[in-house]
C-alpha cells in the first residue's frame, strides 16, 4: 500500500488583509455621497434643469453599474465585474470630469477587480491615477491619499516588489499617524498591511510587533469583540504558525473564530477563513480528525454564502484535498483538486497565480502515487504561470524604479 505523501504540499491560507475587495463595496456607497456633496458645495446655482437631470440620470446609471459589479465581485465573478466598473467610470468622467474625487473611487475599484484576476499590469496605472487625483484634490497628507497608497502597495506586494510596497505602506502609515493620531483604527489598518508584507518576506521578528500594536489599537478603539480585532488575531496567529509556534497560534485562531461567529454570524465568509486557518494548524500537527470537520464546514459556508464557483470555495477544496492526500485517501482527494482547478480557471482566469498552487498541490500527490507523467504536465503548467508572473514582477520593479509614486 502506498503511503501518504510526505512532501510539503502547498496550502492556501486565509489571513484577512485590509482594503482589498471591500473597495468595490465601499465604492458603491461612497460614490453617491461624493456626488451629492459636490453638488452642494461646488455646483453652480444656475445649472439648466435639463442638464442637471441628464447628469443625475447618468450618475444613477453609474451607481446601478457599481451595485451590479459589487454583486458579481462578491460572488467571485471578477471577469464579469470589471467591464461594469469600466462603464461606470466612463459615465462618471463624462458627468463629473476626469479629476473628481468620485472618479478616484472608481479608479480604485477597477484595479481591485483586475488584481483579483492576476491582471496586475492593467491595475497599476489606475491606482496611480487615483493617487494623483487625491493628491491634487486633497493634498499629499490626506487620509484618502493613504488609502490609495495602501492599494498601490498591496499591488506591488502581490507582484513581489516588496521594497516598493514597503515604502508605500510606510508612507501611508505616516500620513495616518499624522492626520488621524497614533491610536486611530486606520493606523491599525496600515500596521496590519505592513506586518502582512513583512511576514510574506519571512521577517517574522518585524511582523509580530506590528500585528500586536494593530491588535492593541483595535481592542482599545473598537472593543475586544470587534470583527477587525479578529483580523489582527488571525494574522498574528499566522505569524506564530509560520514560526512553528503552534501553541501560541491556536488560542488566537480560536478567539478570532469566536468573535466572528458572535458578531458576523456562524455562516459568514470570514468565519470560513478562520475555520480554514485553524484547520491548517491542525493538519500541520497531524491532527487530521480535528482538521477535517473544520475544512468541511468552511467549504459549506463558502458554497452557501459565496456560491459554488467562488475562488474561496476553490481554496477550501484544495485544502481538503491536501488533507485527504496526507491520510492516503487519494480517491477522495483527486475530484476535489479537479473541481478547485476548474473553479479557479473560470473565476480568476487560466493564468492566475492561485492556479499554480492547485496544480503544484495536485502534482505532488500524483508523484506520490507514481502517476509521474500526469504530475509532470501539471508541474510544467504551474511553472509557466509562475514564470509569467515573475516576468511581470521584474517589469513592475523596473517601472517602479523609473517612475516612483510621488511623495
Amino acid at each position: 500500500m502506498l503511503r501518504a505523501p510526505r512532501s510539503r504540499v502547498p496550502v492556501w491560507h486565509h489571513a484577512p488583509r485590509e482594503d482589498s475587495a471591500l473597495a468595490l463595496r465601499i465604492g458603491c456607497r461612497v460614490l453617491l455621497a461624493c456626488v451629492l456633496l459636490a453638488s452642494l458645495v461646488t455646483g453652480p446655482s444656475s445649472i439648466a434643469p435639463a442638464k442637471e437631470s441628464d447628469a443625475e440620470h447618468a450618475l444613477a446609471a453609474a451607481q446601478r453599474l457599481h451595485q451590479a459589479a459589487d454583486r458579481l465581485a462578491t460572488a467571485g465573478r471578477f471577469p464579469e465585474a470589471a467591464p461594469l466598473v469600466q462603464r461606470a467610470l466612463a459615465i462618471e468622467e463624462s458627468a463629473l470630469g476626469p479629476e473628481h474625487p468620485a472618479v478616484a473611487v472608481s479608479l480604485a475599484n477597477l484595479p481591485v477587480a483586475y488584481a483579483a484576476q492576476g491582471k496586475y499590469a492593467e491595475a497599476e496605472p489606475l491606482h496611480r491615477r487615483a493617487l494623483a487625483i487625491r493628491e491634487k484634490v486633497f493634498g499629499p497628507h490626506h487620509p484618502a491619499v493613504a488609502a490609495s497608497l495602501n492599494h498601490l502597495g498591496r499591488l506591488y506586494a502581490s507582484r513581489g516588489n516588496y521594497a516598493e510596497a514597503e515604502r508605500l505602506f510606510r508612507r501611508a502609515l505616516a500620513i495616518r499617524e499624522e492626520s488621524l493620531g497614533r491610536e486611530h483604527p486606520e493606523v491599525a489598518m496600515s500596521l496590519n498591511n505592513l506586518a502582512v508584507l513583512q511576514a510574506t518576506r519571512g521577517k517574522y521578528a518585524e511582523a509580530g510587533p506590528l500585528h500586536r500594536r494593530a491588535l492593541a489599537i483595535r481592542e482599545r478603539a473598537l472593543g475586544p469583540q470587534h470583527p477587525t480585532v479578529a483580523v489582527s488575531l488571525n494574522n498574528l496567529g499566522e505569524v506564530y504558525r509560520s514560526q512553528g509556534k503552534y501553541r501560541e497560534a491556536e488560542p488566537l485562531y480560536r478567539r478570532a473564530l469566536a468573535i466572528q461567529e458572535k458578531t458576523l454570524g456562524s455562516e459568514h465568509p470570514a468565519v470560513a477563513g478562520s475555520l480554514n486557518n485553524l484547520a491548517v494548524l491542525y493538519r500541520r500537527q497531524g491532527r487530521y480528525a480535528e482538521a477535517e470537520p473544520l475544512y468541511r464546514r468552511a467549504l459549506a459556508i463558502g458554497e452557501k454564502t459565496l456560491g459554488p464557483e467562488h475562488p474561496d470555495v476553490a481554496m477550501s477544496l484544495n485544502n481538503l484535498a491536501v488533507l485527504y492526500a496526507a491520510q492516503g485517501k487519494y480517491a477522495e482527494a483527486e475530484p476535489l483538486f479537479r473541481r478547485a482547478l476548474a473553479i479557479g480557471e473560470k473565476s480568476l482566469g487560466p493564468e492566475h497565480p492561485n492556479l499554480a498552487l492547485v496544480l503544484e498541490s495536485w502534482a505532488a500527490v500524483l508523484r506520490q502515487i507514481e502517476r509521474t507523467a500526469e504530475a509532470e504536465q501539471l508541474e510544467v503548467r504551474a511553472a509557466l504561470i509562475r514564470a509569467r508572473r515573475a516576468d511581470l514582477t521584474r517589469r513592475a520593479a523596473a517601472g517602479a524604479r523609473g517612475s516612483p509614486a510621488r511623495e
